[in-house]
């Protein structure tokens, strides 16, 4: 009883000491102004480097556009790491924590965690040289795995991509093995055309090929004019033409449903009919219809 009477007394006489909270109002004032100088240095940061990007946009020797976009995110990200990890240091500066014994302490932690860490390190290394190669950039649409979108960030671990649903797909950069990028080179539309197998297919040929001589003038995402190949497929009661376009990248889409439409008016104005279902019809008792002209032997 004594003893508990004792820390009791002292704990009473800790707590009442003014001295004691008046250093932690302070240190509690100073830490939520190191907090807002370090997100105000940090947004004029991230000003200062949109600044910087856009005198290079006006430069000759300017990098690409999807360069300079993942550049700055990435500077971004590591001007905020490195911030917060500097306010994180003062705040435990104002509590009378010795910083640099933690960070000795750190340091011999961190060599211990890092081969445990052999994923983050990966990862790291991973996303410094997809940046340093230029295999993607911001806004480039690619394909890794099973996932495919528009790349909407490329941090130092991890790159998000959002698929055309709407998905956001985070994936750590140590686990990119394999990319298509469809944003780099130039896409080609592919279009089937099918009509029916009584027209004149010469003149079918030729109205669509002065058609797709116009074209270009109207769309301006087309990089040559389209080409008619000719006929690809004999099915049934169709005949199936396909046209080629070689199009500015990811406009594929946009341009053959474009082409589609063209030709379809194109062949609506000079009566030439698309194939549609057909069904012959016979008497059972009296069988199929002969054929003319068949003798008899």
């Amino acid at each position: 009883m004594w003893s508990l009477s004792k820390v009791w007394e002292s704990m009473i006489r800790y707590l009442s000491n003014e001295q004691l909270w008046t250093q932690i109002g302070e240190g509690i004032v100073k830490s939520i102004l190191i907090l807002i100088l370090a997100a105000f240095f940090i947004k004029i940061g991230k000003v200062a480097l949109n600044k910087v990007f856009e005198v290079r946009q006006k430069s000759p020797l300017r990098i690409s556009e999807r360069r300079e976009a993942t550049l700055m995110k990435l500077l971004q990200n590591i001007l905020t790491y490195v911030v917060y990890f500097v306010a994180f240091m003062m705040i435990l500066e104002t509590m009378t924590i010795d910083v640099k014994a933690l960070l000795a302490g750190a340091g011999i932690v961190g060599l211990a965690v890092g081969f445990g860490a052999q994923n983050l390190v990966r990862d790291i290394i991973t996303g410094f040289f997809i940046i340093f190669e230029d295999q993607f950039s911001v806004g480039d649409y690619v394909r890794v795995g099973t996932f495919e979108g528009t790349v909407e960030e490329i941090g130092l671990r991890t790159t998000k991509i959002k698929s055309w649903t709407g998905e956001l797909n985070i994936l750590p950069n140590g686990s990119i093995v394999e990319v298509t990028n469809f944003s780099i080179y130039n896409s080609m539309a592919f279009v089937d055309v099918s009509i029916a197998y009584e027209e004149n297919i010469a003149e079918a040929e030729k109205i669509i090929t002065e058609l797709l001589q116009e074209l270009p003038d109207k769309y301006e995402d087309m990089v040559k004019s389209p080409e008619l190949l000719g006929v690809q497929n004999v099915v049934g009661t169709e005949v199936v033409m396909r046209i080629v376009c070689e199009v500015k990248p990811m406009k594929h889409w946009h341009i053959a449903r474009v082409i589609r439409k063209e030709v379809k008016a194109k062949l609506d104005q000079h009566g030439i009919e698309i194939p549609f279902p057909r069904m012959v019809m016979y008497n059972r008792n009296e069988g199929p219809p002969k054929k003319e002209n068949q003798s008899s032997f």
